[in-house]
């Protein structure tokens, strides 16, 4: 059953066409990646969706009575709410109980009174008849995964990057039937992105998404919708199977493109040889001949971005950093960092939000000064810095006056110079985008432009601050090609798994405290050692000698009063453990049963898994309260 239904949608800004009759569904339990070129129309057709625009034609349908949420690529709050009252904005009746659960006991807790205590028995009341308990536990989840705390802080406090997060935790404890989102990994950590794909696939969500990441396109996603030359492809599967159809495609239409250049080198040729006087037999085969020219056009394949930029020469010496500090008030970045790079060294740079990965980035290029420690770079180094703060570009310019401002001409590899427009062509703006104002491109038509006067100044030390955001997945495809076959050092700053994969040789980790890692290898087999360690470790604390009596007895802290929410916690405990040993007893019977359905036959066994997982945490933690003094 369709939860949305697109039929024969239209849009178009004055002469530019985004896509012309495009129609798809989307049902419970798919998971669909809307994929195409900067500028295409991808985050348009979502803002249709989400009701922010308006199709010149065609029809946008969601079933009755579900919730659909959507996450902006640039979401908007009020400034005056505190992160809080953002959380718990809308009418959802489960929202409701938990928020006034929490307001009644943080009162509760702070002035206790007859008063507030009948105010927090109405609210656990509340909770109880939404069964709500597991939901608290669930937002809580969501929070902490999301690094978001400190609720009472205003939303004009945080950053762009804790905005993002705040509005991807706002629609994923809403909780909706489908859930519509543009670009949900920008601003996450690594971390952070695959807790997202676990969620999606645990909590097996509807969805619609917009996004770059290409692991989490194949991890997560069971259909991919692209958008072509206005037109929309569906293919059922994910990221690896959309290439190799994709592929297949393209190179069909190849064929019948090149009967058609052929076509037209006839069709043309006969027109230059025509007479002035044009019969009623001419004028029909021009007629024919127009059709046949739109027809090109409108198939020609798009130039694909080819960068062979000429590099600076590199002496001897590099960059060198010797006992390098940096710290902001009580947290450290750097603490006596040494590091000295070798020529062609390509390095990613990880860790989790805030651990200092751009100050790091700002230290290197000389944007930001240490605390102490020195720097040297070579004197052959330029550095290429794509930031993420990107160059400003006034609106009013034009698209090849930006380019111009930078320089008359860019050498190639190969000796020749290529002039301003020739340098936008390869960058996929066509000669009718050249004289666009900056203020008319799309996002990834800007990032794409700044890449282009990043790579101008012909530097021999290219350092990236997330530049894989908001550029499409041909862009990267060829940026990624290009840093391949760049010979000179590169540093860069990424959350997307694939990309530092594909081209980082080893990885500077950000622990925190100061302390910087050097691991020699790819991200995920950084990231497979660490789960192999976690599990080791694991299994080393169950193997430990048992204390001495005496020893356990020291250890025991010492008896607390149940909270009131631990005591309705322990009220219910009783009656949940009943329900699930019964699920566990019918889910294993019915497992026993000899069904052959093997779809079926894996989701019983799943949830047989999941009925005695979260049986044992409710036992443990009935044991857990009723060591408490009641």
């Amino acid at each position: 059953m369709n939860l949305l239904s697109v039929e024969n949608l239209y849009k178009a800004y004055g002469d530019k066409q985004l896509f012309s009759g495009i129609s798809f569904g989307i049902e419970q339990g798919q998971r669909a990646a809307l994929v195409a070129r900067n500028g295409a129309g991808k985050s348009t057709l979502l803002n249709i969706l989400a009701g922010g625009d308006i199709a010149d034609s065609g029809n946008v349908t969601f079933r009755n009575d579900i919730a659909v949420s959507f996450l902006e690529q640039e979401p908007a709050f009020n400034a005056d709410d505190t992160v809080y009252r953002a959380l718990f904005h809308s009418e959802n009746d489960m929202q409701k109980a938990i928020s006034a659960y929490e307001i009644a006991l943080e009162k509760q807790e702070e002035n206790p009174s007859e008063e507030n205590q009948k105010l927090l028995g109405e609210a656990i009341e509340m909770v109880e008849a939404q069964d709500a308990w597991n939901y608290e536990t669930k937002v809580k989840q969501i929070l902490s995964s999301l690094n978001i705390h400190h609720l009472e802080q205003k939303v004009s406090s945080l950053s762009g990057g804790e905005r993002k997060r705040l509005a991807l935790a706002r629609v994923l404890i809403e909780e909706p039937e489908l859930l519509i989102m543009d670009e949900p990994t920008n601003h996450l950590d690594l971390d952070m992105i695959e807790w997202l794909e676990n969620y999606f696939i645990r909590n097996d969500v509807s969805l619609l998404l917009v996004t770059h990441d290409r692991y989490f396109l194949d991890n997560v996603c069971t259909d991919i919708l692209e958008l072509d030359n206005g037109k929309l492809y569906r293919y059922r599967g994910n990221y690896e199977y959309f290439i190799e159809k994709k592929a297949d495609r393209e190179m069909n239409e190849s064929k019948e493109l090149e009967r058609t250049k052929n076509l037209y080198r006839r069709e043309l040729e006969w027109v230059r040889r025509m007479p002035k006087a044009r019969t009623t037999k001419s004028k029909a085969r021009v007629d024919q001949f127009d059709k046949i020219s739109e027809s090109f056009a409108g198939r020609k394949k798009q130039e694909e971005l080819k960068l062979q930029v000429k590099m600076s020469r590199v002496g001897g010496k590099i960059l060198e950093l010797k006992k390098v500090r940096k710290s902001y008030d009580h947290k450290v970045i750097l603490d006596g960092f040494d590091y000295t790079f070798k020529k062609g060294e390509r390095i990613g740079i990880a860790g989790k939000n805030g651990a200092g990965k751009t100050t790091f980035l700002n230290i290197i290029t000389g944007l930001e000064q240490p605390d102490s420690g020195k720097i040297n770079v070579g004197e052959t180094i330029v550095f290429g810095y794509y930031s993420q703060k990107g160059i400003v570009m006034k609106d009013d310019k034009r698209v090849i006056e930006v380019v111009k401002e930078v320089g008359d001409y860019i050498p190639m590899g190969d000796g020749t110079k290529l002039l301003p427009s020739q340098l936008l062509q390869l960058f996929q703006f066509p000669p009718e985008m050249q004289y666009t104002y900056v203020s008319k491109l799309s996002g990834g038509e800007k990032k794409r432009l700044y890449l282009l006067t990043v790579l101008m100044k012909n530097p021999n030390f290219l350092v990236l601050d997330e530049p894989t955001n908001d550029l499409d997945l041909i862009t990267l495809s060829t940026l990624e090609q290009f840093l391949l076959d760049f010979q000179g050092c590169l540093l860069m700053v990424s959350h997307d798994r694939y990309f530092m994969d594909k081209l980082a040789d080893q990885l500077f980790i950000l622990e925190g405290n100061g302390v910087v890692k050097n691991y020699i290898g790819s991200y995920t087999e950084y990231r497979e050692e660490e789960k192999e360690k976690k599990k080791l470790e694991t299994k080393t604390e169950v193997k430990q000698e048992p204390k001495p009596a005496e020893e356990i007895i020291k250890d025991i802290p010492a008896k607390r009063k149940m909270t009131n929410k631990e005591r309705f916690e322990f009220q219910n405990l009783d009656k949940e453990i009943a329900t699930l040993e019964k699920q566990k007893i019918e889910l294993t019977e019915k497992l026993v049963s000899g069904m052959s359905d093997h779809k079926e036959l894996s989701e019983v066994s799943n949830k047989l898994g999941e009925t005695t997982h979260l049986l044992d945490a409710k036992q443990l933690r009935w044991l857990e309260l009723s060591e408490m003094e009641m």
